[in-house]
């Protein structure tokens, strides 16, 4: 955010070169590097790190001059023993810079010079008063005796913080801030995420509107060919502005970047993007040109647009998020945004700890646990995962609908759905003898041969399966088929996640091998053996076989208490404030007066109910939501569209602020808890109504 607001505040003041995004990495850094040019006066360069030794490859890389240390939170702790030896690897960047700058805390025992901020007098500069109002925050300030102030448009701690070390830096590079005052309160929120949106007439749109480089670009191009599925391509982009190349050199990469990445349509919004893209790109790459966005804007007919996936991909100048205004949808307060970038990270989590050769099955079953299964799918598709599962045909049916082309179990197939199932490719879990041949006698009937299929075996849950007693007896009927072909033979584990249940487990896999013995001597072709679950392929390693079922880990879910991978939650449900009151004391909340108010209170109403999937079970003080960095409880009952929660003891709520019903501030288990549930009941329960808003960091 520091990167991005100091952009703001000097792009018209310096010819400035930065890093797209969150590209911080040993990989981010070097492609950032690489754009500055002999035109640029500033580089504003971002550097991250998750383990021992990478900060000091980064810093041969950038050479800084200028250090600015933001914060030292929590992310990455994984990787060092502590968080002052965290704090001494990131200070390895500015080893040879001529100042540092930051809070004054984390800076005291550095050597080189320093020009500090703190709450507290004797610092470079004394925050002296922060004093917010109607959305809005002063900030008074002493450097040397004198009095300066700023305002911005944002009441969080973090942005306040931010500001401060933005002012720092003019400070320290003798700016007239008085000039800068203006430009301060301008300041435009910074989401460093790609976010994919459902948007009008069945589109989806990328929105990475507030920047325009050709490292961006790529990113997003690579996001977008990611997230297509079959859908048809398209990018409205506006002039890229002050990238120090020859517009000749700089739109013909552009156009080679469009053209790699199947774009099939371009809207290039601007007179320079106009002119040399509808002379780049060749037919049939359909080109359309606008001079300005109030152009386009004026001549926008939202049926040219259907079915298809669009970037919008644009200078913050070019004010596109009046365009975004335009495809999106109407949004419902209540949204679950969907991190598919932690997704990737949770496969990479378990995949790192597979024995070789071990496939992975990605159950994206009951809507990917309520996060939006198409969505899910596309990610997992592109990561290489072996197969997708599904409890039902129609679900595996919309995936092949979005352009997964991934094979696909059907765990819960019926007879009424085998024309469907069949049609779409899909293969289904067989699982009893009358199943068996119920689809048996349907494939012949359609004149199929080989017909690919999955025998499920009973080992011990006791809920679907073959016998091992029937274990003969199928094999010996599916030897003489020329119907059907055993793709796989799986089991469920009952308990794989409970320390004192691990001899279950042991027998469970011991049926089960004992099954799949019988069947591989029987059938004259091999198969694939799958019995693990999440929990599984941690404290079992020893059950990994051909392949593993990855369900709710992937989601960021540790279902083991074993389970020591660095996983990260992928989904956050949050809302928003819709008003706020004082309610006195003796007065209710709420029907059937359910909550009885015992002082004078400020309760706020918040934009969910149990039409969106919040139980009614949080009523009544049981549950809770995060306010402002606390915890609000619910007060009175849970209504339909609406809760209210009591945010007496957290000072400065207002109508508009941003709710957390469950994500990282507050996890999905303790949630579980406080209604006596597990996170998946919490998770899949979340209703169609709400919007789902993915995002790529």
């Amino acid at each position: 955010v520091v990167k991005e607001w100091l952009a703001q505040l000097l792009e018209e003041v310096d010819s400035l070169v930065r890093s797209p995004k969150s590209f911080n990495s040993q990989i981010g850094v070097p492609l950032s590097v690489w754009e500055m040019g002999p035109q640029h006066t500033l580089g504003i360069f971002e550097a991250g790190i998750s383990a021992r030794g990478e900060m000091e490859r980064l810093q041969k890389i950038i050479q800084p001059t200028l250090g600015i240390l933001t914060n030292i939170g929590d992310a990455h702790n994984e990787g060092f023993k502590s968080r002052e030896e965290k704090l001494q690897e990131k200070l390895l960047l500015f080893r040879d810079a001529e100042i540092v700058i930051g809070e004054k805390k984390w800076l005291q025992e550095l050597a080189q010079p320093t020009f500090t901020w703190s709450y507290d007098a004797g610092a470079d500069l004394w925050v002296q008063a922060v004093k917010t109002t109607a959305g809005r925050t002063r900030i008074v300030v002493s450097v040397e005796g004198n009095t300066q102030d700023i305002e911005i448009p944002f009441i969080d701690e973090a942005s306040v913080q931010n500001a401060i070390t933005c002012l720092c830096f003019l400070l320290y590079l003798e700016k007239d801030i008085a000039a800068f005052r203006q430009r301060f309160l301008q300041l435009h929120p910074v989401d460093m995420r790609l976010q994919l949106r459902h948007a009008i007439n069945n589109c989806l749109l990328v929105n990475d509107s507030y920047s325009a480089d050709i490292t961006s670009l790529t990113i997003a191009l690579h996001f977008l060919s990611e997230q297509s599925s079959g859908r048809k391509r398209t990018v409205i982009l506006s002039d890229f502005h002050e990238t120090g190349k020859r517009e000749e050199d700089l739109y013909g990469t552009i156009a080679q970047l469009l053209q790699a990445n199947g774009i099939q349509k371009v809207v290039a919004i601007g007179e320079v993007a106009g002119t040399h893209l509808s002379s780049k790109l060749p037919p049939p790459m359909l080109v359309e040109t606008f001079p300005t966005t109030e152009q386009f804007m004026e001549q926008f007919r939202s049926s040219q647009f259907a079915g298809e996936i669009i970037l919008l991909k644009g200078a913050r100048k070019a004010g596109f998020e009046r365009i975004a205004a335009l495809f999106e949808q109407k949004l419902h307060g209540t949204v679950l945004q969907i991190n598919l970038s932690a997704l990737a990270h949770n496969l990479r989590q378990y995949q790192r700890v597979l024995q070789p050769g071990t496939r992975i099955m990605a159950m994206v079953k009951a809507f990917s646990y309520g996060s939006g299964s198409a969505e899910i799918a596309s990610v997992l598709q592109f990561h290489n995962t072996a197969y997708l599962g599904v409890a039902y045909t129609d679900e595996g049916i919309d995936l092949v609908k979005a352009g997964i082309t991934l094979p696909i179990m059907v765990m819960n197939p019926e007879a009424s759905s085998f024309a469907a199932l069949v049609d779409n490719g899909l293969q289904p879990v067989l699982y009893s003898f009358p199943l068996l041949r119920q689809f048996e006698d349907f494939v012949r009937s359609e004149g199929l041969h080989q017909y690919p299929v999955h025998l499920e075996i009973e080992t011990g849950m006791n809920r679907l399966g073959f016998l091992p007693g029937d274990v003969n007896a199928v094999a010996g009927h599916l030897a003489g088929s020329s119907t059907l072909r055993v793709q796989s033979l799986f089991s469920h584990l009952a308990a794989s996640e409970d320390p004192s249940q691990d001899a279950f487990t042991r027998q469970q896999a011991e049926r089960f091998e004992a099954a799949a013995s019988i069947l591989s001597k029987k059938l004259p072709y091999s198969f694939l053996k799958h019995i693990s679950n999440s929990s599984a392929i941690v404290r079992h390693p020893q059950l990994q076989m051909d392949m593993v079922r990855l369900g709710i880990g992937l989601y960021g879910i540790e279902s083991s208490a074993d389970n020591h991978l660095q996983l990260e939650p992928v989904a956050t449900l949050r809302s928003t404030i819709a008003l706020v009151k004082t309610v006195r004391q003796g007065e209710s909340v709420s029907y059937n007066r359910r909550g009885m108010v015992l002082r004078d209170s400020r309760i706020a109403t918040v934009r969910i109910g149990y039409a969106d999937g919040y139980s009614r079970r949080f009523g009544h003080g049981v549950g809770k939501m995060w306010v402002r960095g606390k915890l609000a409880p619910v007060i009175g009952t849970v209504c339909m569209d609406m809760t209210m929660i009591d945010v007496t003891d957290i000072p400065g709520v207002e109508e508009g602020d941003d709710v957390i019903i469950f994500g990282k501030a507050l996890p999905v288990q303790e949630v579980a808890a406080l209604a006596d549930t597990i996170p998946y009941e919490i998770m899949t329960s979340v209703s169609q109504r709400v919007k789902r808003v993915y995002y790529y960091e």
